[in-house]
């Protein structure tokens, strides 16, 4: 019977855990239920409170009132009820279900037992499945929970995490570089942790505040505004962390504050709060109090305190002997002019103890396979760099130390080398003395005095064998910078033979052989210096001058292209790469390499006057005028560009302004007639020929027997109708008939000559002067060129001089020295043409070719 069946399990029961079993069917027969009495008295009881069925009701009226009154707001009993008069009003009725036609009020609804009604969790109502109390809960909307409000500690916690995430979200940016992103972070923390405050004080829970949060939050602000040079903001966040009692050693951060003092210059205030700093640092942070003291001894240094700074040395070095804190001791005991105590600070900084290294560890052991994996696994380790870093570092301060003090401890400078080596060599680092020696080497040579650097090295010919090439290498760059090179070569075969790889033996030797003229075994040797060392940037470079000596312009580009990649941005480099496309033709190449050398070197007049070549050749004078103007300013004594701007401005038949240049050529080069008889045509050309006739007499004085000089004064005084023409053209002839003389004699003395002095006259009369006859040639483009000489004639483009001899770019100016052939030509060029208004000559000859020659008393008929 049902009756006997427990209906009312409990929540940790399974609800379906009897269904399906043999045991429990026979307990739920259900053909007999409709002959059992007390399930149909159940089942009426609750049959009247249930809403209409599912063909009538539920599907029509009844269940659209139902609905109607939760979900439109008519709320109470009253509201159901009106949805029922609605409903009735519409024409439905609703029945029970069982169709006794009994109307019943919409609110028997509750009765029913459904979920989510206050009936169903009535006791004594028909709930067979046990819904309302274990499954309710799980069959609930999952909103309701979600509406459900979070208490206050579950709130602090949720913004506690977001303060921690927006701290490390700072600290991570901050390592990356991100300084504003890091920033921004840390003040967006803080913006959280002061809200987390208020909402535990709202709370009531002021007594739980997190402390180490607040501080965490503070602390990572003040560093990020340190870090982004807003210091004032940064004193005062550390200022607010230090005045909280709360926060325990929190004194320790004003050794960040006399940091950010240290930084903006006020020593004094950095010093009072590194001794506050110190004054809370307990005894057993030893390496912490070292630190502080340390900064304390470098503001002294900083103020000039040289006395206090070495107080707080000596404190460290009686402490913990470090090799920096000696270094900086012996600094000041040299700043205080102290011999004494200078080298006991010496030899207090060689007794500073050094960690052993164990070499043996790196050693391979040729038996055990294994052992030698892991030997090769820790040879270049970071343990391993960490060590040899720190053995750097303090070979570094023994020799810079000796280097400072040297000649200072004694009368002279060697004597104070010789009590700093022996020292060395009575210490626990007497490999050292060798190094030593090596420097007073090079110290004699910063003095100039060769001849001792020389005798120094050469007392390490027979030492050991590191310490003898190092030796012998730098006796061969002494020697190759005195253009000895045959001791140069010697002295880098010993080094080349006592350490076959010390590749700055194999450079000196084939810079040797590139002198000389062997650049193919030249070539051959620095790929050996390469091969030995890969970074040796000497023999790079080298290698790359030989490639362009030997022709090999693609070779010699890629060399100085792997050069560029290891040192960035090198002017020579730059220079040399942008020359080589000069040379191959590649103009737009070769000027945007020489734009970003002037970019890094805008002084430099070698390489603005290859510009100013450059322009020049394409036709651009205005750019060409300027490049030439910037060099000449940089370098006013260089004669080629002088000659170029003296030659523009007459181009451009302003003469007066050509004369300034001249003028100074002519200081530089008082021998060299073709000067002053330029500044001479200046003045004729702009119209002052008094000042020319000046220049000219002048010029004859000095160099009586220039038959060009003679000429224009024989031309000039005609013109002004002066009684010297006479006398100069007298001496004009007997110039002439001694050229001639000379020319037979030597002409004479070459076999075959069949050239009358006559006819060498006349030409030299018809094709003018050595500086146009000699190195004047022409081209098809009607532009001057040069000739074998490799000089241009003032006012040419210069051509030869950066165009055909690019090699000799660097080699000084070399003025003609040759004698000048007789004969006038204007060293000016010819004075512009006058307008043709006469009829042609009808005898075709040209009676305008002989114009300017003068007639003599001697040269008229008898």
């Amino acid at each position: 019977m049902l009756s006997n069946v427990h209906l009312a399990p409990s929540d940790d029961e399974d609800l379906y855990s009897g269904f399906g079993h043999e045991e429990v069917a026979p307990a739920l027969q259900t053909e007999d239920l409709e002959f059992d009495a007390g399930f149909q008295a159940a089942l009426k009881t609750s049959q009247g409170r249930r809403p209409p069925g599912t063909s009538s009701g539920r599907s029509g009226q009844g269940r659209v009132g139902t609905a109607s009154g939760n979900r439109m707001g008519l709320g109470t009993a009253s509201g159901l009820r009106g949805a029922t008069g609605l409903i009735s009003s519409l024409g439905g009725r609703p029945t029970t279900g069982f169709g006794d036609g009994v109307n019943r009020p919409m609110t028997g609804i509750r009765g029913a037992g459904y979920p989510g009604t206050a009936a169903a969790g009535q006791r004594g109502q028909f709930d067979p499945m046990n819904q309302n109390s274990a499954g309710l809960r799980s069959v609930s909307s999952p909103g309701i929970d979600a509406k459900r409000e979070e208490t206050p500690e579950e709130k602090i916690k949720a913004m506690e995490k977001k303060v921690n995430k927006l701290i490390q979200e700072s600290c991570i940016s901050a390592g990356k570089g991100n300084t504003k992103v890091a920033l921004d972070r840390a003040k967006e923390a803080s913006t959280k942790e002061r809200s987390l405050i208020r909402l535990r004080e709202q709370a009531g829970l002021a007594e739980a505040h997190n402390l180490d949060l607040t501080f965490s939050v503070l602390f990572n602000l003040a560093n990020q505004y340190a870090v982004n040079e807003m210091y004032t903001e940064a004193l005062n966040t550390y200022t607010v962390i230090t005045k909280n009692r709360m926060f325990s050693n929190a004194g320790r951060l004003r050794v960040n504050m006399g940091n950010i003092y240290f930084k903006i210059g006020q020593y004094a205030k950095a010093i009072k709060f590194y001794r506050m700093a110190l004054d809370q640092v307990a005894n057993t942070h030893k390496s912490m109090r070292i630190k502080i003291m340390h900064n304390i001894g470098i503001l002294f240094v900083r103020m000039g305190q040289y006395s206090d700074a070495c107080t707080s040395f000596e404190w460290i070095m009686s402490e913990q002997p470090e090799f920096k804190t000696g270094l900086h001791l012996i600094l000041c005991y040299y700043a205080l002019a102290d011999k004494d105590r200078t080298k006991k600070g010496f030899q207090q900084l060689l007794e500073v103890p050094m960690e052993d290294e164990d070499e043996d560890k790196y050693a391979a052991v040729s038996d055990d396979t294994h052992a030698n994996l892991i030997v090769e696994a820790i040879k270049n380790d970071q343990l391993r760099k960490l060590e040899r870093s720190r053995k750097h570092d303090s070979e570094h301060a023994i020799l810079i130390a000796a280097k400072l003090i040297a000649p200072m401890i004694e009368d002279t400078f060697s004597s104070g080398y010789n009590w700093c080596v022996d020292t060395i060599k009575m210490s626990q680092h007497s490999q050292l003395a060798n190094d030593l020696e090596i420097n007073k080497a090079v110290m004699y040579l910063r003095q100039k005095d060769f001849q001792s650097a020389v005798d120094t090295l050469k007392a390490f010919e027979k030492q050991e064998t590191k310490v003898a090439s190092t030796a012998a290498t730098n006796l061969s760059f002494l020697y190759f910078l005195q253009s000895d090179l045959e001791s140069s070569e010697k002295y880098a075969t010993l080094a080349k033979d006592a350490d076959s790889y010390n590749a700055a033996a194999f450079v000196n030797l084939a810079n040797c052989l590139f002198q000389k003229g062997d650049i193919e075994k030249a070539k051959e040797i620095y790929n050996v210096a390469l091969a030995n060392d890969a970074s040796c940037v000497e023999a790079l470079y080298n290698l790359g001058l030989a490639q362009v000596a030997l022709g090999f312009l693609d070779e010699a580009l890629d060399c100085f292209f792997k050069l560029q990649s290891i040192v960035q941005n090198h002017a020579q480099v730059m220079y040399q790469i942008a020359r080589i496309y000069e040379l191959k033709g590649d103009t737009g190449q070769a000027v945007e390499w020489y734009f970003q050398v002037i970019g890094l070197t805008p002084t430099d007049p070698v390489v603005l006057q290859k510009m100013a070549n450059i322009y020049d050749n394409e036709g651009d004078k205005q750019q060409a005028y300027q490049y030439n103007f910037d060099s000449y300013r940089y370098f006013p004594s260089n004669l080629e560009t002088i000659d170029w701007l003296g030659s523009y401005f007459i181009e451009m038949q302003v003469s007066e302004k050509a004369i300034g240049y001249f003028e100074k050529a002519a200081l530089m080069q008082p021998d060299d007639v073709r000067w002053q008889l330029m500044i001479a045509s200046c003045f004729r050309r702009s119209g002052n020929y008094h000042r020319a006739l000046d220049t000219y007499k002048s010029v004859h004085r000095r160099f009586p027997d220039n038959i060009d000089c003679l000429k224009f004064l024989v031309k000039l005084s005609n013109d002004m109708g002066l009684k010297e023409a006479q006398e100069y053209a007298l001496e004009l002839k007997k110039a002439e008939r001694a050229k001639d003389m000379k020319e037979q004699r030597i002409q004479s003395s070459r076999p075959g000559s069949r050239r009358s002095s006559s006819r060498t006259s006349m030409n030299s009369t018809r094709t003018g002067s050595a500086v146009s006859a000699d190195i004047m040639t022409s081209s098809p483009t009607g532009s001057r060129q040069v000739s074998s000489r490799g000089r241009s004639v003032p006012g040419s483009a210069a051509q030869g001089r950066f165009g055909v001899f690019e090699e000799d770019a660097d080699e000084p100016y070399r003025p003609n020295s040759k004698e000048i052939v007789s004969g006038y030509s204007d060293p000016l060029g010819p004075m512009p043409e006058r307008p043709k208004t006469a009829a042609g000559n009808k005898g075709g000859i040209n009676e305008n070719e002989f114009a300017d020659e003068e007639i003599g008393d001697d040269l008229l008929p008898e």
